[in-house]
């Protein structure tokens, strides 16, 4: 990841260098396989140190974190309009300085960030074990790196991975909104100055939103899919505050394409979901990247029903996307019901002892032993560890 970290800081430092859009393009196309890969990543390891339970706040945490960079960086352009164009335009300091900050943080993560549990420097090595214990629960291993190719074929026909896929798509269709937010605020009437000030708001609330659903979905037992749907109506409220309030209740329309963006919390709950209703390396690590090709699909089709003919109310842009969200509901409890099923399905069946008697082979003091591998720690899929029951 730090490789990727470090990857993404040059990309961000070349804009400052680029004269033409086929330079704009190339580095976006950088950025955008950086943004894909690290969340993958992330996910990955949060759920080599947490239990299932604890992966939804986690998840929640590090990732509402990119609203608090959102505020900052609102402050930080706020700062450089200030600055007169001279060798440098305003958005190239802009960037250079994301850049260098960016390439600190790979730095860092290449000299602390732990691989897994069993390798991590801050923890002493009762510690490590204690914490390879206490996932235990999870029946989804620890960090494996051997390919299997049986696991990633049993992905690619679990129907669970592609309900994930198309909701991470028609889910960040609006995410287009990151984008075309400050175009949008600015033509209610605000100046520059003050839309981007303004949009350090929204970061303060999707921060809000973020925690209290992830809170919610993780104090209520099964209730993941009943909170992201929760949220994902808050959006499709917004956008028909967005569609019927008149154009020139400024402040109302303000609140309203705040509210749209509270949906967000959906998503970042699937995150941790997806990673707790997969086990098996190769599997997770299939799973995660189909569904990250939803969300990049979902991010590359949305900025194209921003056209300038729908101006200024936006009402076909806000439609499709309040259609999107009704799907996305539609698929999160969809993915509810067959997880449901096959709990119930589960339950019926006899004990499975299959994996009960696994030993490997061990050297201890030069005399080879056989040590039993408890069935959590095997590298087994949800699907061949008949004991998992997957979460709701």
């Amino acid at each position: 990841m730090s490789i990727n970290i470090g990857a993404w800081a040059i990309a961000l430092c070349s804009h400052a260098a680029c004269k033409n859009f086929a330079g704009l393009l190339v580095v976006r196309l950088i950025l955008g396989m950086c943004e894909g890969s690290i969340t993958a990543g992330f996910l990955i390891v949060t759920s080599m140190f947490y239990t299932r339970n604890e992966q939804t706040l986690r998840v929640g945490y590090w990732f509402f974190m990119s609203n608090l960079a959102h505020i900052i960086s609102g402050f930080i352009s706020f700062g450089i309009l200030h600055i007169k164009p001279g060798k440098f335009e305003p958005w190239q300091w802009l960037m250079l300085i994301f850049g260098l900050v960016t390439l600190i943080a790979a730095v860092a993560f290449w000299f602390l960030f732990p691989d897994s549990p069993t390798t991590a420097w801050f923890l002493t090595k009762e510690e490590r074990m204690v914490a390879v214990q206490r996932i235990k629960a999870n029946q989804t291993g620890v960090e494996n790196k051997h390919f299997r190719k049986e696991q990633m074929i049993e992905a690619l026909l679990d129907p669970k991975t592609w309900l994930f896929a198309l909701f991470a798509a028609f889910d960040n269709i609006s995410n287009s909104l990151s984008s075309q937010r400050l175009i949008i605020v600015n033509s209610f009437g605000f100046t520059a100055m003050q839309t981007t000030l303004l949009d350090c708001v929204y970061g303060i609330i999707a921060i809000v939103s973020m925690w209290s659903g992830v809170t919610l979905a993780a104090k209520i037992p099964n209730s993941r899919a009943y909170v992201a749907c929760a949220y994902l109506i808050l959006d499709i409220f917004g956008v028909l505050l967005l569609n019927l309030l008149p154009w020139d209740n400024k402040i109302g329309l303000l609140f309203s394409i705040w509210i749209s963006g509270l949906g967000a919390t959906a998503f970042i709950i699937s995150l941790s979901w997806i990673s707790s209703v997969n086990a098996g390396h190769t599997k997770k690590v299939t799973v995660n990247a189909i569904m990250l090709c939803g969300y990049c699909i979902g991010n590359s089709a949305g900025p194209f029903i921003w056209q300038a003919k729908y101006k200024p109310r936006n009402h076909v842009p806000w439609i499709i996307i309040g259609i999107c969200h009704v799907v996305t509901i539609c698929l999160l409890l969809s993915i509810r019901c067959l997880l449901v099923r096959e709990n119930r399905v589960r339950d019926k069946e006899p004990a499975d002892t299959t994996y009960d008697d696994v030993y490997v082979e061990r050297i201890v003091d030069g005399i080879v032993k056989k040590v039993k591998v408890d069935k959590e720690f095997l590298d087994l899929t949800d699907h061949q560890n008949r004991d998992f029951r997957y979460v709701l």
